[in-house]
């Protein structure tokens, strides 16, 4: 039995990361992207201006309202919510796309958005939940970061605890005291999840063969 008639693919998952804005899921993101290329970073779509150093198409599609509600009615987007008093979405066909060649894709979404995607897409979803290590923490997060007016932080803080009650819709939970500690368990969980039988592609046709064989 020849090894080119035994190849073994991997559809490629969705992998969710939520927190309360400040718990460091940004930092989280742009880390395990760094370490693995065989994972690419969801491009939403949004309606809120861009913030300093973001570009267009890459950090977010920044669109109108009226265009973002254009590609809604379209039914262009696997998830779209309003958040702060804008509207974020995410555009379906790129992702697709990347599921299909094994190609594994992260979203830096809320438990809106998450709801969301499990309604279209559950099987290849990996939803992972981001706490700080406490309410302190949290807004001395928020302040240093100097990107939000005082009256945006304490906005932030007080929808914290709404978004942190949504923790158990998630299959993992992570609580980022220590980011090297954090970004390890987050790797390990993305390593696990990709071994998982339902994800393998061809799997059957090389048991049997191999079974055949003996």
């Amino acid at each position: 039995m020849s090894n080119e008639t035994l190849q073994v693919g991997r559809r490629g998952l969705m992998l969710v990361l939520s927190s309360p804005s400040g718990a460091g899921k940004t930092t989280l993101s742009r880390r395990l992207l760094e370490g693995d290329n065989m994972i690419t970073m969801s491009v939403s779509a949004t309606t809120r201006p861009p913030r300093p150093g973001e570009e267009h198409g890459r950090d977010y599609y920044f669109l109108s309202t009226e265009d973002f509600g254009i590609m809604r009615n379209q039914d262009a987007f696997l998830e779209h919510a309003k958040v702060f008093n804008n509207y974020y979405g995410t555009p379906a066909k790129p992702v697709l796309e990347a599921l299909e060649a094994g190609r594994d894709v992260l979203f830096d979404i809320d438990w809106q958005g998450t709801q969301q995607l499990e309604e279209h897409a559950k099987e290849d979803l990996v939803k992972v939940f981001i706490l700080p290590p406490s309410a302190q923490d949290l807004e001395r997060r928020l302040t240093t970061r100097a990107q939000d007016s005082a009256a945006v932080v304490a906005d932030r803080m007080a929808k914290a605890a709404i978004e942190i009650s949504h923790y158990t819709e998630y299959d993992y939970v992570l609580i980022n005291q220590d980011v090297e500690r954090c970004l390890g368990e987050l790797r390990a969980i993305l390593v696990a999840e990709r071994l998982k039988r339902k994800r393998l592609t061809g799997l059957s046709d090389f048991a049997k063969r191999l079974i055949d064989a003996l």
